[in-house]
């Protein structure tokens, strides 16, 4: 059996006489289980260290952006399209639209034609305001991810990509 270069024979009980067991890669114990010799040293001192690993990050697959900036932005949305009506509820249970209401029929006091603030900001014409901001957020946020994602593989083609080093704690 070879794989990348590798080689390594096979027992008759169908395990490889040089691969090693994965939860002892490291120290070397192989698969059938056999203890370490006593007068080994104890990797304690290399376990104890964290480890670091340089990656690089070549390619973001545009496919996996869009789906993951349209949840997102969906979610966003949602939040907004709340907030708003939730803010919309404090401001009328605090009297906040009834104040303006009185103020600015102090200042213009017209009797004919009286100004009514919930013309403009009633709770259905504000929340649908919302709604159509949100569908929009949703369409362009997408649509910019996605094309930031093709930008970043052009750029990351050119200059080698974002490196990052990982560390294990």
């Amino acid at each position: 059996m070879s794989t990348a270069g590798q080689t390594s024979t096979s027992r008759p009980g169908g395990q490889d006489s040089g691969t090693m067991n994965r939860d002892a890669g490291a120290q070397g114990v192989p698969r059938s289980g056999a203890p370490a010799r006593p007068g080994a040293a104890a990797p304690a001192a290399s376990a104890a260290r964290a480890r670091r690993v340089k990656l690089t990050v070549s390619r973001v697959d545009p496919w996996s952006a869009m789906k993951m900036s349209f949840l997102i932005s969906v979610a966003l949305g949602i939040a907004g399209v709340v907030m708003v009506a939730v803010l919309w509820m404090i401001l009328s249970g605090m009297g906040v639209f009834s104040e303006v209401n009185r103020l600015v029929g102090t200042i213009f006091n017209d009797t004919q034609n009286p100004f009514d603030i919930m013309d403009f900001l009633g709770f259905g014409r504000v929340l649908s305001l919302s709604i159509v901001v949100g569908v929009i957020d949703v369409i362009l946020l997408t649509a910019l991810s996605t094309l930031g994602a093709f930008l970043y593989n052009i750029c990351s083609a050119l200059v080698g990509g974002l490196q990052l080093t990982l560390t294990d704690d």
